[in-house]
């Protein structure tokens, strides 16, 4: 894992999947739920079915929390689109607000360097505003065994 710069990202319209129940990082509950999420999403082809995409990126968000990593947040899986797109009945949106985030670059063996970075992310003294966080898995992250994806958390 290894630590980047401070930025500012406009916000931006994600086109998607999202839990329809808030989840839990308590007893491994957010990985069982993320993971049938996107079981659903690559199985559904979802990616394809997503008009007006601006990118081939998928978007992996959490937001809506309900006070640190330890409460119930919401989970999305999506890509990004033009702000005018209208959302298809299968799918739901996502607005992600103008934000300053930290990025972070995970990089390993899948999921493993996920979970150790967001440990590590949960230990560390980054000020975090638990406003919405975000991973982003491009070509760089399709190898599991080598994969590298980047994390972007909110800042206050």
């Amino acid at each position: 894992m290894k630590l980047g710069e401070k930025m500012k990202i406009p916000g931006f319209k994600l086109l998607g999947l999202q839990l329809p129940e808030k989840t839990t990082n308590k007893n491994g509950k957010s990985m069982v739920d993320g993971g049938n999420l996107w079981q659903k999403f690559e199985e559904g082809q979802y990616v394809r079915q997503i008009p007006n995409k601006m990118e081939d990126k998928i978007y992996a968000v959490y937001f809506d929390y309900e006070g640190d990593h330890s409460q119930p947040f919401s989970y999305f899986i999506g890509c990004k689109v033009l702000s005018q797109t209208v959302t298809p009945q299968e799918l739901q949106s996502l607005e992600v607000p103008e934000q300053h985030y930290l990025k972070i670059v995970a990089k390993g063996k899948m999921p493993d360097c996920m979970v150790g970075s967001w440990e590590h992310i949960w230990r560390s003294e980054i000020k975090r505003a638990y406003g919405f966080d975000f991973e982003v898995y491009d070509e760089r992250s399709k190898n599991w065994n080598d994969a590298e994806v980047d994390i972007f958390v909110s800042t206050g």
